[in-house]
């Protein structure tokens, strides 16, 4: 019997409404329990940034559920990973009711050593249901810089901070207190790290017992049917998205900065994706060899990871994420990619590049579905982190930051933004206020960035503009990336501007901002800019009105509306018709 048929089977067996209370209760479990770490945290990673994952995982690793607004780069497998290892480190049989255990490591997960996974054993009279599990972005880990994965400069995982093989940091319900004191010791920032895993650890006991609630109501038998109707459910509507997608192979390319290290050699992204009857094949075997510096990824943390992510985003975004989703999606990568690296290389960095392989993989399905793919987004993280010692209170402190951009215009609308990257989801920025009365700095702008949107019929969103002005000396650690790669217009529209950057010293030197470490005195200034998205269709073809708010708005220069949307305005900044007619007649021209 296929999932298929078998979901179908449940359904005749069991109450329908029955199965459809469980199924909604169990998805509500991590989104219920996202909101609280969130609240009880104590760092702003986990409050504001939301730098987490909240889910039920079965007794084989196959995630059950997962919380639907945390980072959409652990949607995929992270937690199916670390219950998985676990499985295979210690069995099932010695995974106890009250046990917890935590893992970060990089040859596991595939992710930088902050990404710190706890799951504990849910068993229903001896009997193991599954795991709930909670991963939590530790602040810092120890390594050679402030925050541990910051760091643009590291070559190897063993500067980059402790790592935890699978630990048992609960023992039957009570605490390994060895374990605790040696995480306490290998971190720089204690109360903030122990705080956010008290929150984590609240996170999985309450997820547990919030799961056997569930069981007592309905009964094991009942949420077990449950449980195996939504993969086979997701693995259906995964196949009905995939019926009517051309079958064929299609391609595209894009390409980052460096690593950091080897600066201004790019790091390649040459994707292919095969659609077949049987489900769909990403094929990253182009990709760029792996790296010195930190931009590398595990294979199951990158290459797995981005494949499923394009595939989730794409095919069934509105559905809570399964490990049915996955079942018709087959990535292929050679060992020894920068997204299939070894285990001992630097992954510091392993996020940043997901979101720019994720828009590429989408890039290539263009060709099979031309009105249902975006243009480029701004594609990047754009971290930048500030770290020193506070001259005023002596104590240590750092803030990371990324940046929100344009994301790509579709076939019939204007691209959304700024937000932040397709593997953040709807991750804030850290308020402006709050970072001001935390840290020695000001942000004197934030602001959108004219004319930073690909021009098109419909033209992208804007990216936007950052103005540090610091108040003493201190680090900054800046990742940021594509500033040679713009993001891409489909069907004749135009590529965004890309990131950039500028520093001013204090005594009026000035030079382009690029990847690295940099120390700032007090005076300096730092000019973050994001990238904006690209436009979709001919921008000669977009509506004369359209245009003229876009120029009322700010969005969009007179000279630009001239120059890239044919739209010529008199002194008084009213529509010049004839002058209009006869250059976007010229730009027609050209363009045939």
């Amino acid at each position: 019997m296929d999932d298929i048929s078998h979901s179908l089977a449940f359904a005749r067996a069991s109450d329908p409404i029955e199965l459809q209370i469980i199924r909604q209760r169990l998805i509500a479990i991590p989104n219920l329990i996202e909101k609280n770490i969130e609240r009880t945290a104590f760092s702003l990673l986990v409050q504001e940034y939301k730098d987490y994952a909240v889910g039920f995982v079965d007794a084989s690793g196959n995630l059950v559920t997962q919380s639907r607004y945390s980072l959409p780069g652990f949607v995929a497998n992270a937690l199916g990973l670390a219950v998985r290892a676990g499985l295979d480190v210690v069995g099932a049989a010695e995974m106890h009711e009250g046990d917890v255990f935590i893992i970060n490591d990089a040859a596991t997960l595939g992710k930088h050593l902050n990404d710190v996974c706890a799951f504990t054993p849910i068993r229903v009279d001896g009997r193991l249901l599954g795991f709930f599990a909670v991963l939590v972005h530790w602040v810092d880990v120890g390594g050679n810089m402030p925050g541990s994965c910051l760091s643009p400069t590291t070559t190897e995982i063993y500067q980059e901070g402790i790592q935890f093989p699978l630990l048992k940091l609960i023992d039957r319900g009570r605490k390994c207190r060895e374990i605790f004191r040696l995480i306490e010791s290998n971190t720089r920032f204690p109360d903030l790290v122990m705080g956010d895993l008290e929150a984590q650890l609240g996170g999985c006991r309450m997820g547990h017992d919030m799961v056997l609630e569930v069981v007592a109501q309905h009964g094991l038998d009942e949420v077990t049917e449950a449980m195996e109707v939504m993969h086979a459910d997701a693995d259906r509507d995964m196949a009905r998205a995939l019926r009517d997608v051309p079958r064929g192979t299609y391609a595209a390319s894009s390409f980052f900065d460096d690593d950091g290290i080897n600066v201004g050699v790019p790091i390649k992204v040459d994707v292919k994706v095969v659609v077949a009857d049987e489900g769909i094949t990403i094929d990253l075997s182009g990709l760029n060899g792996q790296v010195s510096g930190p931009f590398n990824s595990g294979r199951e943390g990158g290459a797995v990871a981005v494949g499923r992510m394009a595939a989730k985003f794409l095919f069934s975004p509105l559905s809570p994420v399964n490990e049915g989703d996955f079942g018709r999606v087959r990535i292929e990568v050679p060992d020894g990619t920068f997204l299939s690296a070894g285990p001992h290389a630097a992954y510091g960095s392993a996020g940043n590049t997901h979101a720019s392989v994720v828009d590429t993989i989408l890039a290539a399905f263009a060709g099979a579905l031309p009105d249902d793919i975006p243009a480029g987004h701004h594609g990047i993280y754009g971290t930048h982190t500030v770290t020193g010692i506070n001259a005023e209170t002596g104590a240590r402190f750092l803030c990371l930051d990324a940046m929100s951009g344009g994301w790509g215009a579709f076939s019939d609308a204007d691209g959304p933004g700024p937000y932040r990257s397709t593997t953040h989801g709807d991750v804030r920025d850290v308020p402006v206020e709050i970072q001001e009365a935390l840290y020695p700095y000001r942000i004197e702008a934030k602001r959108l960035r004219p004319d930073s949107a690909g021009p098109g019929r419909f033209r992208g969103g804007l990216g936007v503009e950052k103005v540090y002005r610091f108040l003493q000396p201190l680090t900054l650690m800046n990742k940021m990336d594509r500033t040679a790669c713009p993001p891409w217009g489909l069907a004749g529209g135009g590529a965004a501007l890309p990131a950039g950057g500028e520093v001013r010293r204090a005594d009026g030197d000035a030079f382009v901002l690029r990847k690295g470490r940099m120390q700032m005195e007090r005076g300096d200034v730092v000019v973050i800019c994001s990238g904006g998205g690209g436009g979709h269709g001919p921008a000669f073809e977009r509506d004369p009105r359209r245009v003229l708010e876009d120029v009322r708005q700010g969005y969009v220069s007179v000279e630009a509306a001239a120059r890239d949307y044919g739209v010529v305005l008199g002194a008084d900044g009213a529509l010049d018709a004839q002058a209009t007619n006869a250059r976007r007649a010229a730009m027609a021209a050209g363009a045939r």
